[in-house]
């Protein structure tokens, strides 16, 4: 999984699994420690290749760290599988895409 900012968008690449999400967050607490962190960011995931349940956890915790820092968060081209696990778990509500540029 790699993880590419550019401007306002970061965009990710790969897997985003048990073994890769870990290192996925370290990279974005880095990125989000940054003094020029804006504060509206799009996370795009079309080019994430899979996904299972610990990306719906990473959502929710890249979320609850944004509410923190009273910065805004918007999902775009998440995977059908991310938005059914999500309604799975109920959290759907929470996770809600918005319409790729």
């Amino acid at each position: 999984m790699s993880v590419a900012a550019a401007g306002e968008v970061l965009v990710l690449e790969g897997a985003l699994s048990f073994e890769t999400v870990p290192g996925v967050l370290a990279r974005s607490e880095e990125y989000a420690a940054r003094p020029d962190v804006p504060q509206r960011l799009t996370i795009d995931f079309s080019k994430v290749t899979m996904v299972d349940s610990s990306a719906v956890a990473l959502l929710l915790d890249w979320l609850r760290q944004a509410r923190a820092r009273g910065a805004t968060l918007e999902f775009v081209n998440l995977p059908p599988t991310l938005l059914a696990l999500a309604r799975l778990y109920g959290v759907s509500e929470l996770i809600q895409p918005v319409p790729a540029a």
